[in-house]
């Protein structure tokens, strides 16, 4: 694949790198919000253990979605790197200008992803 002309590679990789430095940002600053729950009945009400758990619960799902977007991130880096990036991982084919506009770490073609979803 040669580089595709009509893509600003420096424009993107800024983009890039600067969502995942905001994303490491926020890891670190919610680091602690998935501690283990303190179960002692006697500083805390059931309700109160319950909610405690739940949101426990969601801040380990928000850790590890931001996790998988940190990993999509690295990926796209490595493609603008190798001089893959803007081509579908799945069938080589040019991704859509508008698509990467609005997510630069997308990995696929919008019939690539389609046909993903299916």
């Amino acid at each position: 694949m040669s580089e595709r002309k009509d893509i600003d590679l420096a424009a993107m990789k800024a983009r890039l790198l600067a969502m995942k430095a905001e994303l490491e940002t926020l890891t670190h600053s919610h680091e602690h919000d998935s501690d283990p729950v303190e179960l002692d009945q006697t500083t805390q009400g059931r309700l109160s253990r319950m909610d405690a758990l739940q949101g426990q619960a969601m801040a380990q799902e928000v850790a590890r979605r931001r996790e998988a977007e940190i990993r999509r991130i690295a990926a796209a880096l490595k493609r603008v790197e190798d001089g893959d990036y803007g081509y579908c991982v799945s069938c080589g084919e040019e991704i859509e200008l508008k698509r990467l506009d609005f997510d630069p770490s997308v990995p696929n073609c919008i019939s690539c992803a389609r046909d993903g979803e299916a």
